[in-house]
């Protein structure tokens, strides 16, 4: 791969590829669910329940069999995002509009919005310009430490906007080009082999860092921010959600950083030059298309409504007229579907009616996250109505002993980290985040710092290759032993869990 680099479409459509170990741990996990899920929900279905409503009995076992069948991905998870709502309407949970409103939540629509931006950014292959452009940087040069910083950031920033799966799937073939151009000749020596470990693991762990910075990065942040919207009342802006997840991603990168000098990078040098590779695909790519100009406009055209609020807090004017008409009329929803609609309005060809994308493309995004979200919101929706939430925080809450913001937000995010080693990022977020909300409202403690402890902590996921995709993806590599990932993992876990800790009670407050 060292002559050249695959292309984007090539490398988008790159799958997580697993052992033939794990497969066979994936298949049994999955008929495991499929025997356990079930038994959960006839178990719970037939258990007396005498503190809760029929209702609030019927969700609960409901519930314990999407949490089974989340965990072990016994069914894709989108459809066991069905499963729940569709089992709440025939066992008279509640009413069909009701059970089924949260699909059109407006976070949704956010969700839409800036899944169009970012595959109109593949489609027109401004992702890679930008990575590449990044990397051509002379001051990047031959260093190992300054190519990997640069090549963790491209990723980390990519991925603050598009998803983590569809980053890695474009560094992936990329980092893999760069590496064999600069170690040729030198593979089978152990620093280079360090090396091309790190390179791979900078791909996975960067970009999902880099998804905790924005609401848009990652599902389980928008999961998060509706929930506590929903339950607890609380409503968190775009801006003012960068104003704790950029600072938590820089952190973590930059110790992820010093992780990687210490234990690879310290006394590697090359001889050649990656940027040298680099620079050269940046050349054959040529000047910015028209496509990609007009990406670039509906993309910084969102990004720029989505901080507005924030520069009318930063002036003073956060109480204007004008700042409340536009926090009324152009909420962070609205947003994203202006910049998602003018890629449909913003031609590359005018004579022909072509324009920047279609909706042939455009509905290439992953429904299957949105019908994972509306269902997570349903269901969250139907605990709270039924008095599920309530009841399980109150069972949860007496079981700690003087609980405070500072011990449910250890325990929440350390859950939402364990559970993302076993499960999906947004499962993990979907379980976990009602579950703090609920246990903080019934022990009298604000629920904002245990659930956004909880949102962080589902997004770590670093040890296991079934962990989340992008780590698949590197897996397959085969420059990674699955040992050196659950080292560096369970090392890069510990971090996030110290830095989401003490970020979120220092700055929580002044999220909301």
């Amino acid at each position: 791969m060292a002559g050249g680099l695959i292309k984007p479409d090539e490398a988008f459509e790159s799958v997580e590829s697993f052992s033939p170990a794990d497969e066979r741990f994936n298949r049994r996990r999955r008929t495991f669910g499929l025997v356990l899920g079930p038994l959960a929900f006839a178990v719970l279905f037939l258990l007396p329940m005498p503190a809760l409503s029929p209702a609030a009995h019927r969700l609960a076992a409901i519930l314990a069999l999407m949490i089974v069948f989340w965990v072990t991905e016994a069914l894709p998870l989108a459809v066991t995002a069905l499963v729940g709502p569709v089992l709440a309407v025939l066992l008279g949970v509640a009413a069909v509009r009701p059970v089924f409103a949260p699909f059109a939540d407006p976070i949704i629509f956010l969700f839409i919005g800036s899944f169009m931006l970012a595959q109109a950014m593949f489609v027109h292959g401004l992702d890679r310009r930008i990575a590449f452009t990044a990397l051509s940087f002379k001051a990047v040069g031959s260093s190992p430490g300054r190519i990997l910083i640069a090549y963790g950031l491209v990723a980390a920033v990519l991925s603050m906007w598009i998803s983590n799966t569809a980053t890695t799937a474009m560094m992936f073939p990329l980092g893999l080009a760069v590496m064999g151009h600069l170690a040729a000749g030198r593979e089978r020596e152990p620093g280079i082999r360090r090396y091309a470990m790190a390179m791979m693991l900078m791909t996975s762990f960067g970009a999902s860092i880099g998804g905790l910075a924005t609401p848009v990065g990652t599902p389980p942040n928008l999961i998060g921010i509706a929930l506590l919207r929903q339950q607890a009342g609380i409503d968190i802006s775009f801006d003012r959600w960068m104003l704790i997840g950029f600072p938590i991603a820089a952190i973590v990168l930059a110790g992820l950083f010093g992780l990687f000098h210490l234990m690879v990078v310290r006394g590697l040098t090359f001889g050649g030059s990656g940027s040298e590779l680099v620079r050269e695909e940046l050349r054959k790519l040529g000047p910015l298309t028209r496509g990609q100009r007009n990406v670039m406009i509906a993309f910084f055209t969102t990004v720029l409504l989505w901080l507005l609020p924030g520069v009318f807090a930063i002036t003073g004017t956060a109480a204007s007229g004008v700042a409340r008409a536009y926090a009324a009329l152009v909420p962070e929803s609205i947003a994203a579907m202006i910049g998602a609609t003018l890629l449909f309005l913003l031609p590359v060809h005018w004579a022909s009616r072509r324009f920047t994308i279609t909706w042939e493309q455009a509905s290439r995004i992953d429904w299957g996250i949105v019908l994972l979200f509306g269902g997570g919101l349903s269901m969250g929706a139907l605990a709270d109505s039924t008095g599920l939430a309530a009841a399980m925080g109150s069972a949860l809450a007496g079981s700690m002993s003087e609980p405070s913001p500072l011990l449910l937000t250890m325990v929440f995010t350390a859950v939402a980290i364990a559970m993302s080693e076993a499960a999906s990022n947004t499962a993990s977020a979907t379980i976990v985040v009602p579950i703090a909300i609920a246990v903080s409202m019934a022990a009298g403690v604000s629920p904002l710092e245990p659930a956004l402890g909880a949102t962080f902590g589902a997004s770590m996921g670093f040890m296991m290759p079934i962990s989340t995709p992008p780590n698949a993806i590197i897996y397959s590599s085969g420059h990674v032993p699955i040992t050196q990932m659950i080292r560096h993992g369970l090392l890069l876990d510990l971090l996030g869990f110290i830095v989401i800790v003490t970020l979120v009670m220092t700055l929580g407050r002044f999220v909301a």
